[in-house]
């Protein structure tokens, strides 16, 4: 039974305990590093080993973490909303519009990080040139193929040949192996991403070859597959070679029971830094101006 996460750092941690923390894993570097009560850790796979060991294209994925309620601190939702600006700045170009995008269906709590998140978001293309010192940037929330009847990929590919922005951020829920990391971690990835990958439900990807431009990723994990947290129970307490069996369904997703709460401060939390790293000037209470 494998393991499902969509987080490139659990996926390095899942490798790592089948081969062993002392074994070089080829084709992957990593770092992290702490400061101000968030933990960051880079991956970058780097070649067709790193791609086959890890499941995740080549390029480069930064983890933020964060102790759950910091977030919920006006003084931790200011350091982690920085901290993602900046670190998402680093991926994005330094000038051209960004189309963003929120996927998921906002009709499910969990899924509805994406859609939400563009409530909070500083858009700004309608205004042409009255704002020269605010970078022009678009939004919309496609919806799911289950509700508009469109891969949500072929929405925004019409928009991004319409519109010709530079560079498309896509908004995402993710799926965790590590329950201690839902809803307090945020992964940057400038390789693109796979909707629904995370509960096996795949869906036309955004990438580079799909959309004709740069994509950056961010996600955040909001759901844990039941079966991860069964196998990872079984192998804490009986070992990894126990006999114990399961038949634990698949498609049965673990999620908060404040997930609504969680939710909605991560929407937040998201549109306030994609905001910070696409408008440079801006501070957190300029955002709160624009957006409430």
């Amino acid at each position: 039974m494998g393991k499902r996460t969509d987080l490139a750092v659990e996926a390095r941690e899942i490798w790592q305990e089948s081969a062993g923390k002392t074994t070089k894993l080829p084709g992957v570097r990593a770092r992290s590093w702490s400061g101000q009560g968030l933990t960051l850790t880079k991956v970058e796979v780097l070649d067709h080993r790193g791609e086959r060991a890890l499941q995740k294209p080549v390029g480069s994925y930064v983890t933020l973490e964060w102790k759950k309620d910091l977030i919920r601190d006006p003084s931790g939702f200011t350091r982690a909303a920085v901290c993602l600006g900046k670190e998402l700045g680093r991926m994005l170009p330094k000038t051209g519009s960004v189309l963003v995008a929120g996927l998921g269906n906002g009709n499910v709590t969990p899924d509805a990080v994406g859609p939400r998140a563009m409530d909070h978001l500083v858009v700004t293309r309608h205004l042409g040139r009255s704002f020269p010192q605010l970078r022009s940037v678009s939004a919309i929330a496609p919806g799911v193929l289950g509700t508009t009847g469109l891969e949500s990929a072929e929405v925004v590919r019409g928009i991004v040949e319409r519109s010709a922005p530079c560079c498309v951020v896509v908004v995402d829920a993710l799926a965790s192996r590590e329950p201690g990391r839902v809803c307090a971690t945020v992964q940057l990835t400038d390789t693109g991403i796979t909707p629904g990958s995370g509960v096996g439900n795949h869906r036309m990807a955004f990438d580079r070859e799909s959309l004709g431009v740069p994509v950056v990723a961010v996600g955040v994990p909001t759901v844990v597959e039941a079966a991860t947290l069964l196998q990872d129970a079984i192998e804490e307490n009986v070992g990894k070679h126990g006999n114990i069996k399961t038949n634990c369904d698949r498609s049965m997703i673990v999620t908060p029971r404040d997930i609504d709460a969680r939710v909605n401060t991560l929407a937040r939390l998201l549109g306030y830094g994609i905001s910070l790293a696409l408008h440079r000037g801006l501070t957190v209470s300029d955002i709160s101006c624009f957006v409430g």
